[in-house]
């Protein structure tokens, strides 16, 4: 069998969990408003179930709604009229073979809801804007932190009761165990941590008096739930920020942990204030946490879990087999494929759509803005039509224009559904704007996804013509044309443009051992000098720059803003300003560049000149400066097709970058819309957008 460590089964006290895949607390934030279950939450944890992932802990359940909650639609579990709900998504994973916890977690300082009055082990101002409890600032408002407030003893006492209560609930659900969240700088872990614990009563001062809280709620637990119920607790091997815990004092609790009964260990990284570490985007390499897990491991004898970054079967198995960790827990990896623990067992590790850690469909777009949570790369989180897939009631001739993302994602799903698709490429080989993530190292997780839809795409045998430039003639003998163009550079129209280059050219992959790379391609050089201007704010400028400076070269970041690249995922964002400026996000321990990024706000360039350019601020004030280089980045649609093909009368949905330049998710999420609106029954409605499905009266009423 393959990865035979990671597919034995384990013992967590008495509940045996019939292999070592974890689903670590993932708040999906999809309850009902009360806090309740529904259909969407338990959809989304029996599929996970079904994909044969050993133990599934339900994560982010609020104790104290009134007094807190990590998302503004996460679980709660504070009445005991929420267990029939907890009872239907405990069975809908247990009837699967899966055994399943509820982590309680209660925000504290870190709530987004309520948004004010918010309470904590120690007064404090907070900024923290990597969390969903940052502070809600308006346009054009400042930022001026939240206030936060300290308990008082009854409150802490009061506080540890609702935690207890919490967990009996969730045993009376049906639950196999419990699970506390000290991690990440949420309430256990505020009370845990010298950088937020300022008491000097009881719960502060010595680690000692700072276990105090979470040792409470586990003896309370223990008293309403009998002591046989097993109770996990997750906190942070390191939280990476001065006078926080470290992994030596980390070790001290879980020693301490273990001698109070705890049952697992569940062992993740970082406080917000941290946010790279926290959520690591793709500057984290896979298992980069692993080191954690292992020496605490070493300490206990109880089970251990680690996170953080764990996406390829080899990886964990590896660390399994070499004692580093009882069991491997996966969170963002999966959501882009709840059916990983199935896929690996079978040895169909290609089938395996990995997450790229962009951090944007399930947290940019959805948890951080108060939203439920998505996928960049899976269309059925949170959209169940893409679970109940169906064939279509009429198969049509389909062409997709583009073999970019959403080209690709249409094509995949269109060709599921039955319909004939013919995929147009004018390049040489599928990827589109994806291809240049090779060139940016620290994006190379993107290929990942790149790699698996071209495979899906070859193993649902499209029709790809490549070096193809489809034309009018021959689109209008399909059905409907699905355009997807991507974006273009802009050229601006001042003196000298023509002695720039675009960004494309200095990101176009230059790697000659991919499989993907037709042998006679041949690949042109630009010439880039050692003084670098990047003009653009959005991924195209900052990809591109982190290139160039990688490569050792001096970059001047040029973009008429007032801050830098506001529109990128934030904790992407935090980490590459860090490398803009020098150094390197938490728990990356080498230096980014040779040089750091000398960044220009609020200026434009006005003349381009042989060796220098002439750049103007905001207030009109002129400055020539030598450069040798100066890049392109900013990017518009290129909808020329698609207004010629609107304009011909043609069914024709416009989506990806041609249609807005956003990201990942965005394209994939128009191709996955349009692949799946696509039936015997398409118009074009009044706002020139591909429609179906109108009432049959009103059909007959058109015709």
């Amino acid at each position: 069998m393959p990865f035979e460590h990671m597919f034995s089964p384990i013992k967590i006290a008495q509940v045996v969990v019939q292999n070592r895949v974890v689903h670590v607390p993932t708040d999906i934030s999809s309850a009902n408003a009360d806090g309740s279950v529904n259909e969407r939450v338990i959809r989304y944890h029996e599929e996970i179930a079904k994909g044969g992932c050993g133990l599934i802990i339900v994560g982010a359940t609020s104790p104290d709604r009134e007094t807190g909650r990590p998302t503004v639609t996460c679980l709660s579990a504070d009445a005991d009229y929420f267990i029939p709900g907890l009872h239907h998504l405990a069975t809908a994973m247990q009837r699967h073979g899966a055994k399943c916890a509820v982590q309680i977690q209660h925000p504290g300082r870190q709530a987004a809801y309520p948004r004010k009055g918010l309470i904590s082990c120690s007064d404090m101002v907070t900024d923290v804007p990597g969390s969903a409890g940052h502070e809600v600032i308006y346009a054009g408002a400042e930022a001026k932190g939240k206030d936060i407030r300290g308990m008082d003893i009854e409150e802490v006492y009061d506080l540890i009761e609702k935690f207890a209560e919490a967990a009996w609930r969730i045993q009376q659900a049906g639950f196999d165990m419990v699970e506390l969240h000290g991690a990440h700088g949420y309430m256990i872990a505020q009370f845990l941590s010298p950088y937020t614990n300022k008491r000097n009563d009881r719960f502060g001062g010595p680690l000692k008096n700072r276990m105090r809280f979470v040792l409470e709620i586990i003896s309370r637990i223990k008293y309403k739930c009998g002591p046989s119920f097993p109770i996990g607790v997750r906190y942070s091997g390191e939280e990476w920020m001065p006078g926080s815990r470290t992994l030596d004092e980390s070790i001290e609790i879980a020693k301490e942990l273990e001698k109070a009964g705890v049952a697992f260990l569940d062992i993740s990284a970082g406080i917000f204030e941290a946010a790279g570490p926290t959520m690591d985007p793709m500057y984290y390499e896979e298992g980069w946490n692993t080191y954690t897990a292992e020496a605490i491991k070493k300490a206990v004898k109880i089970p251990v879990i680690t996170s953080h970054t764990l996406r390829t079967p080899e990886y964990c198995d590896k660390i399994i087999a070499e004692g580093k960790t009882d069991m491997v827990g996966l969170s963002r990896q999966m959501i882009a494929d709840p059916y990983w623990a199935n896929k690996a067992k079978a040895g169909k590790v290609k089938e395996i759509r990995k997450c790229i850690s962009c951090l944007i469909g399930c947290w940019k777009e959805s948890l951080y803005i108060k939203r439920e949570m998505r996928c960049a790369v899976n269309p059925a989180i949170g959209d169940e039509r893409f679970l109940d897939l169906k064939p279509a009631s009429t198969k049509m001739k389909v062409a997709v224009v583009g073999g970019g993302i959403a080209g690709m994602e249409a094509a995949r799903i269109a060709t599921l559904r039955g319909h004939q698709v013919t995929l147009f490429e004018k390049e040489d080989e599928l990827g589109g704007i994806l291809r240049t993530c090779c060139m940016v190292p620290p994006k190379s997780k993107m290929k990942w996804y790149m790699d698996w839809i071209r495979e899906q795409i070859k193993a649902l045998k499209v029709e790809v013509r490549l070096n193809t430039v489809a034309s009018l003639d021959e689109l209008r003998k399909f059905d409907v044309v699905l355009c997807g163009t991507g974006a273009k550079t802009v050229v601006p129209d001042i003196s000298g443009a023509e002695k720039a280059i675009k960004f494309e050219d200095v990101l176009r992959c230059a790697k000659k051992n991919c499989e993907y790379w037709p042998k006679e391609r041949i690949v042109k050089a630009v010439k880039i000098g050692q003084k670098v201007l990047v003009w653009g704010n959005h991924y195209a400028a900052t990809d591109t720059t982190e290139a160039l400076a990688l490569r050792g070269k001096e970059v001047i970041y040029v973009t008429e803003d007032k801050e830098v690249a506001p529109n990128i995922e934030p904790i992407h964002r935090e980490v590459m300003m860090m490398r803009f400026n020098g150094g390197n996000g938490q728990g990356l321990e080498e230096k980014a560049f040779k040089y750091p990024v000398e960044i220009r706000l609020n200026t434009t360039v006005v003349e381009i000149k042989d060796g220098e350019v002439v750049l103007m601020n905001d207030v009109f004030e002129k400055e020539t400066i030598a450069i040798d280089t100066v890049v392109l980045a900013k990017t518009e649609p290129n909808t020329e097709l698609y207004d010629s093909l609107l304009a011909a009368g043609l069914n024709v949905v416009n989506m990806g970058d041609s249609n807005l330049v956003r990201n990942v998710r965005g394209a994939m999420t128009d191709g996955a819309n349009a692949g799946l609106m696509i039936d015997g029954d398409v118009f074009m409605n009044a706002n020139n957008a591909l429609s179906r499905a109108l009432p049959y009266d009103v059909k007959l009423q058109m015709k």
